[in-house]
């Protein structure tokens, strides 16, 4: 049966953590661009991609399901540095001038609240727009108001937050997440070690009945805490870490080794990058966070468990090394060891000269825009389907993460039928 889904009527507020940032002032110019038709919405699945129907006849996706339009989007958020969009974009040097200045007015509009922040959590960063706060509770009301305010003062009818900051300290999942009541103490009682500042984003989403996405590995939505607050709230949550590079690669490469049941003996991944998202990365605790979310693609899709003479013994090694005169510019080299026939020793090399936030603003983008369809839809709770988007997609304690990206793409295909009234009949996919 066909699910009823509301109308995208009226605007979309989205309120970007991080606004200042490479990657959101890179999004808010692009779409600011596209909607003026002086740019074209290119690697956005929303946008530019098609499927085929039950009735064999292929459409964009934007006229099967109701997304809601580039024009009705409202952009705003918080940031730690006050400064304006557009200078932000100026200083981040991801888009060159005669791109960011067509659209020099709209963007210096879009300023900064003031971010909820805690620099234990991104030592390497150090703002002045931050938020004064005696605990992790009243830094969650704070937000909730900043989120009521801006829906008000642009006339928007919905929102959605989404979190394009920089990656935080790396924490395991304990006690205090494990329940809504739980996490709701600790906040509370100012738990300052176990309850990041990008939890109280999404709480405070997820309270205002916003689709939260998660766009770095941060535990913070991946929690059963939060999984009992979307579905009590009846709110979707996405993430997690925006899949763009090396890793995006990764999921391509590796399903294809094990199609052809080729023999990986080890994969060694190193990145340079120059942008602020290095800096960040370059302090071991937030480093490890980044770690654990890009060695999981590999296992998980090899299963070495059912194939251990071909991915018993992969040896699997990532590095992230701040380089600034890079910048935005990331370089990322794979070494593959992998094994044939008799066991004969092969090698691949790939070598990635991204733009990294080139890469991951169609993502925002199309994450943002399929959080909101979902919330219309009437979707809660974790929306695997958007596991295309992410690099270590989120999954509940009961269930494996599909990281497939082929894979990915026909789940996500799947849903976008089923929210139609379609089955997905074999031959289509």
């Amino acid at each position: 049966m066909e699910k009823e889904i509301a109308k995208a009527e009226g605007k979309l507020g989205v309120l970007i953590v991080g606004v200042g940032g490479a990657v959101a002032t890179t999004l808010m110019t692009g779409v600011l661009s596209a909607r003026r038709g002086i740019a074209k919405p290119i690697g956005s699945v929303s946008q530019m991609g098609r499927m085929k129907m039950q009735d064999n006849v292929e459409r964009n996706i934007k006229d099967i399901v109701p997304l809601s339009r580039l024009e009705d989007i409202v952009f705003g958020g918080w940031d730690i540095f006050p400064e304006n969009a557009y200078d932000a974009a100026i200083y981040a040097e991801v888009l060159q001038s005669k791109d960011i200045d067509p659209v020099k007015e709209e963007l210096q509009a879009i300023r900064p609240m003031a971010a909820a922040f805690d620099h234990n959590w991104a030592k390497r960063l150090n703002g002045t727009n931050i938020k004064q706060t005696a605990t992790r509770w009243e830094m969650v009301e704070q937000l909730r108001q900043d989120i009521r305010n801006f829906k008000e003062a642009n006339q928007c009818s919905r929102i959605v937050v989404l979190w394009a900051a920089s990656t935080e300290i790396y924490i395991p999942e304990s006690e205090v997440h494990a329940s809504l009541s739980a996490l709701e103490a600790a906040m509370k009682a100012n738990d300052t070690q176990h309850i990041s500042p990008s939890m109280c984003y999404a709480y405070a989403a997820v309270a205002e009945g916003a689709p939260f996405v998660m766009g770095a590995p941060n535990l913070c939505v991946d929690i059963p805490a939060m999984w009992e607050f979307s579905k009590k709230m009846n709110v979707p949550i996405a993430g997690k870490d925006f899949k763009s590079g090396q890793t995006l690669m990764k999921t391509v490469l590796a399903p294809m080794f094990k199609t052809r049941l080729l023999g990986v003996s080890g994969w060694f991944s190193t990145n340079i990058l120059g942008n602020r998202d290095g800096e960040v990365l370059d302090d071991p605790d937030n480093f490890k966070t980044k770690e654990v979310s890009k060695l999981s693609v590999i296992e998980n899709i090899f299963e070495p468990e059912k194939y251990p003479d071909l991915y018993g013994n992969v040896y699997h090694k990532v590095r992230i090394n701040y380089y600034p005169p890079r910048k935005d510019n990331k370089e990322a080299w794979d070494n593959i060891d992998i094994f044939g026939w008799m066991d004969y020793p092969m090698q691949i090399k790939v070598n990635f000269l991204c733009r990294d936030s080139i890469l991951a603003a169609p993502i925002a983008l199309d994450l943002v825009l399929f959080s909101d369809l979902a919330a219309r839809a009437g979707l809660c709770g974790i929306q695997t389907w958007l596991s295309f988007f992410c690099k270590s997609p989120m999954h509940d304690h009961e269930h494996q993460p599909e990281h497939d990206l082929f894979a990915q793409w026909r789940i996500l295909k799947q849903q976008l039928r089923r929210m139609v009234g379609e089955e997905s009949p074999s031959y289509l996919d």
